[in-house]
């Protein structure tokens, strides 16, 4: 009888120890890590070609340094990259590259690593744009400089805890794009627009100016990583405001905001020093200046930096951490197509630059625009773009290679299978503005027909659905 009653609760144990070890988190082997680098990737070359305006800008003088900020995470079961570099915008075959090599190095399949531009205006420029060339040098330069963060977070990995919360800066998003009275909004006669009723940046005062077009996305997402000792690890976040602007070289807003809280978190330990970044969220019609006010507030990068790391750490310390969260990360390529210019627009456009094409870039806005039709008339009449999606426990996030309008990212947000989600964007290529169709028919700036926005009227919804399905499939069924 003894006998019997010892063997049943041995099996008993057994049974337990088994079913104890299918639960997340409690399995012997369920173990999470983190890992984060920073890597300087300033021009070692001056002047620098830069984009972001509608004429190319060389630049002379380095004003703040640039870099790569890599996060690299893993459950166990699947490890995943979260890359930011400060610059505009990177194009896809850069990326390829540049994953190719991380995944050489360290394992992580390339569709596991994310990799976006903050979109500061104020770097190197690595793919042609309007009226901005590249600079070949940097070209060749940043792709190594994003694989050796990536290797060198991958390095860093230790046993960590995560925790997310959301904050709100209210005070540095507005709306940039307005309606307009009838006649008064610029057309843009190489745009393929026509009558346009949409203005970016009327102004002040502006008795013209009827009411703002889109919304603004205020939230400042948080993602922290620890030590298990409760020491910083890495410290992501994300922003929907376009830029704020800076001289020379800079990381802008950006770079000030990693600067900020990695000198207020400190890691402790020199060899693995605390990193922080933050994201371009989707900012594609907002910035800072809110037109309804009668004057200009002051504002510029540092106020920036300062108002939304305070945001941003006010969320900070109401986190609560998790020694293990799942991770999944689904990525897809979608085929879309592009706005292309009739026979007659790419005709008008031939002689409108017949006298100086070959002999000058161009130096007003239709001679840039005149340009971009006929570069666009030689190119696939589709792109096809990767959309991927991030499942971070109850997080889901969101990864667009547009610049994505606010309101975009708001119905992204709301139709979320996760408790918590954001949408990064300008990720793992540049292939320009996706404004919604009832913004096409506003015409504007954000519209105009060029290789920064050539995606069909479509192509918002379209992108839109096909990345809610990705979180769907990233979320998977709750266990």
């Amino acid at each position: 009888m003894l006998n019997q009653t010892f063997h049943r609760y041995s099996l008993v144990s057994i049974l337990l120890l088994i079913l104890l070890s299918a639960v997340p988190g409690l399995a012997a082997d369920k173990v999470f890590q983190a890992g984060a680098a920073r890597v300087d990737a300033t021009p070692q070359h001056l002047p620098a070609v830069v984009n972001g305006s509608m004429i190319e800008r060389l630049v002379e003088e380095v004003n703040d340094p640039l870099h790569v900020r890599a996060v690299v995470m893993d459950d166990g079961e699947n490890k995943i990259a979260m890359v930011l570099v400060d610059n505009c915008m990177m194009p896809r075959d850069l990326l390829d590259k540049a994953k190719e090599m991380a995944a050489a190095q360290t394992g992580i399949p390339a569709s596991n690593i994310l990799v976006s531009a903050t979109h500061c205006h104020s770097a190197p420029s690595v793919i042609s744009v309007l009226g901005s060339g590249v600079d070949a040098r940097y070209v060749a330069f940043l792709p190594g400089r994003i694989a050796k963060a990536i290797q060198q977070a991958n390095d860093n990995l230790q046993p960590a805890q995560i925790g997310f919360a959301m904050g709100k800066d209210e005070v540095n998003v507005a709306t940039r794009r307005w309606l307009m009275k009838e006649g008064v909004a610029p057309t843009n006669p190489f745009g393929g627009t026509r009558n346009d009723r949409a203005r970016m940046h009327p102004g002040y005062n502006n008795p013209d100016a009827i009411r703002e077009t889109g919304l603004v996305d205020p939230d400042v997402p948080v993602i922290s990583l620890q030590t298990l000792a409760g020491k910083q690890i890495a410290f992501m976040s994300a922003y929907s405001m376009h830029y704020a602007g800076a001289p020379n070289i800079s990381a802008d807003y950006f770079g000030l905001f990693a600067g900020l809280i990695e000198e207020k978190l400190p890691s402790g330990d020199e060899k693995r020093p605390t990193v922080a970044m933050i994201a371009n969220g989707t900012s594609g019609d907002t910035w800072l200046a809110d037109y309804k006010r009668s004057e200009r507030r002051t504002f510029d990068r540092f106020s920036v930096a300062n108002d939304v790391s305070a945001a941003a750490l006010k969320a900070f310390e109401t986190i609560e951490y998790h020694q293990w969260l799942p991770l999944s990360m689904v990525e897809k390529e979608l085929d879309v197509p592009v706005r292309f210019p009739t026979d007659k627009e790419i005709k008008d456009a031939q002689q409108f630059v017949s006298e100086w094409i070959g002999e000058r870039k161009p130096k007003t806005r239709d001679e840039v625009y005149a340009m971009e039709t006929l570069i666009l008339s030689k190119m696939p009449k589709s792109r096809l773009i990767t959309l991927q999606a991030i499942k971070i426990g109850t997080l889901g996030i969101g990864a667009i290679p547009n610049e994505v309008f606010a309101e975009t990212g708001l119905n992204i947000k709301k139709y979320s299978p996760f408790e918590m989600t954001y949408t990064i964007s300008l990720a793992n290529g540049a292939f320009g503005y996706i404004a919604p169709p009832e913004q096409h028919a506003l015409g504007g700036y954000t519209t105009w027909r060029a290789r920064s926005s050539c995606l069909g009227v479509y192509a918002e919804p379209l992108i839109k659905y096909e990345l809610l399905e990705l979180l769907e499939q990233a979320k998977g069924v709750d266990q």
